[in-house]
């Protein structure tokens, strides 16, 4: 795996050309800047933004942000509109990462190869989700890096493509801290619960929207302490961790999303790691 950097301090502002390097750029945008992670760009208040000729949530603060996918290889194009009428345009392509496969056996075996009626109920349940990702709402909480929602060993990585009781799966899009049932699950930065519900294959599910298109999501718990509608604070217990839905033993595991495209959660964190049981 690509060794993680630092979200907050360190963060490397990528030009296009030399010529980006000028005076004359007033805006930037810092993160990982790699596959599967979350950009943060920022430009002077008041300013209008687009990705590649869409329109960008900007904050008062001009703050801004946009995902690149897992397996991302073209640029995007950020235009910048500044008040006084000029403007600028860059493009950041992601940085490649090398993925690793993990076998993973002993999952209840429907959860693998579900029946008809449980298919349809996985795919009601998705419907929820991609519908919940559309949404793109104020809220800048998360542009101070997110927490870790809860203590745990990591069990899982991002990007892995996964093979369940023998059979070949799509990516793993999330990290798998394992802990004890019952341990407390953390809001990781301020949000809105969109939705909060038992799943299928997900087991006890919330969804917290963090604003301009960033989601979190907690899979697998044991109980769920929030409902849909519900604001909730950074560092708010939201539920416990268990093994509900498709696992093997309790365990979180956590996803992050900018709308539709799936990121890795550990490359937006404060920290590099959980910390300690």
């Amino acid at each position: 795996m690509t060794t993680r950097r630092a979200f907050v301090t360190g963060l490397a502002v990528v030009a296009a050309s030399p010529a980006l390097a000028q005076p004359s750029i007033r805006f930037t945008v810092t993160g990982a800047l790699e596959q599967g992670s979350l950009a943060l760009g920022s430009a002077p208040p008041g300013s209008l933004v687009a990705l590649d000729g869409r329109p960008l949530h900007v904050t008062p603060q001009g703050r801004f942000t946009f995902g690149f996918g897992y397996d991302q290889t073209s640029a995007n194009l950020v235009t910048v509109r500044y008040p006084d009428g000029n403007g600028d345009s860059r493009s950041f392509k992601p940085a490649p990462r090398k993925y690793d496969e993990e076998r993973i056996n002993g999952l209840p075996q429907a959860t693998v190869t579900p029946d008809p009626l449980e298919t349809a109920r996985i795919n009601r349940e998705a419907e929820e989700i991609f519908l919940a990702h559309l949404d793109d709402t104020p809220g800048s909480d998360f542009y101070s890096g997110f927490d870790w929602p809860a203590p745990g060993i990591l069990s899982g990585i991002f990007g892995s493509r996964r093979i369940n009781n023998g059979v070949s799966g799509t990516p793993h899009y999330g990290l798998d801290m394992a802990a004890p049932t019952g341990t407390p699950i953390r809001a990781p930065a301020d949000g809105v619960v969109r939705v909060s519900a038992d799943h299928f294959l997900n087991g006890g599910f919330t969804l917290l929207d963090h604003g301009q298109g960033v989601t979190t999501a907690y899979l697998h718990q044991s109980r769920r302490f929030v409902r849909a509608g519900d604001t909730v604070r950074r560092g708010q217990v939201i539920g416990n961790i268990g093994a509900t839905g498709r696992a093997t033993g309790p365990h979180l595991h956590w996803a992050m999303n900018w709308f539709q495209v799936r990121l890795d959660p550990s490359r937006t964190t404060r920290t590099p790691a959980p910390p300690p049981l």
